[in-house]
Formats: structure tokens, C-alpha cells, sequence
């Protein structure tokens, strides 16, 4: 792993796609520029796997559809989060939250605590 990006953890791009969603309709490839973007260029998501993630999203219920015009003026597909979706970015954000202090609490830990 470079100084200059982040590894993806498993399982966690379907969150950062609610994320990036949940901050205003996008198409596919915006998608990918917007978890750049929030997460300061440290997180590159590559299209192979962003696709097969917005179909999956999509099919749970979670993001719906609408087909519009890129800023490009091309006819592209756009993500919108739906209530259940807001719901899961919700619940998997605070369980993401609660891992990140208990792994922080444990890599804080010294010999004379123990």
C-alpha cells in the first residue's frame, strides 16, 4: 500500500457508494469521482468493481434509477438513494463508527494496561 491511496477494505465500498449517493444523484462515473473527491483522492474504487456494486445496490432496494443527461450531454444512468437506503447507510455507518474506536481502543493498548 502507497502513501499516496488507501487499500478498500472488504465490504466496505457498498457504504461508501450509499455515501457518495446520499449526497446527491449521480451516474456511474460520478460516483467514482465523488468517493475520490470526499475522501481527499486517498480512496480510488475501480469501474470493474463500482458496476457490479450499483447493480447489487440497486436490486436491494437500496438505490433507485432514473435515466438523465451527463454534464457531458450524454444520456447516463442516475443513482438516488431510496428510504432504505438512507436506512442502511445509517445502521452501517454507526457499525463502522463502533469498529473503528474498539480497533483504535485496542491499538492504543500498553503492556502495563494489560
Amino acid at each position: 500500500m502507497s502513501d499516496e491511496s488507501a487499500e478498500l477494505l472488504p465490504g466496505t465500498l457498498d457504504l461508501l457508494i450509499l455515501k457518495a449517493v446520499s449526497l446527491g444523484p449521480l451516474h456511474g462515473y460520478a460516483v467514482l469521482r465523488r468517493i475520490e473527491q470526499i475522501s481527499g483522492g486517498k480512496l480510488l474504487i475501480e469501474q470493474g468493481a463500482l458496476y457490479p456494486a450499483l447493480f447489487r445496490l440497486v436490486r436491494q432496494g437500496l438505490l433507485k434509477t432514473e435515466w438523465g443527461t451527463s454534464e457531458n450531454n450524454r444520456r447516463a444512468k442516475f443513482y438516488e438513494m431510496t428510504a432504505r437506503g438512507r436506512k442502511r447507510l445509517r445502521e452501517e455507518t454507526n457499525w463502522w463508527n463502533q469498529s473503528v474506536a474498539a480497533v483504535t481502543s485496542a491499538l492504543r493498548a500498553r503492556p502495563q494496561e494489560i
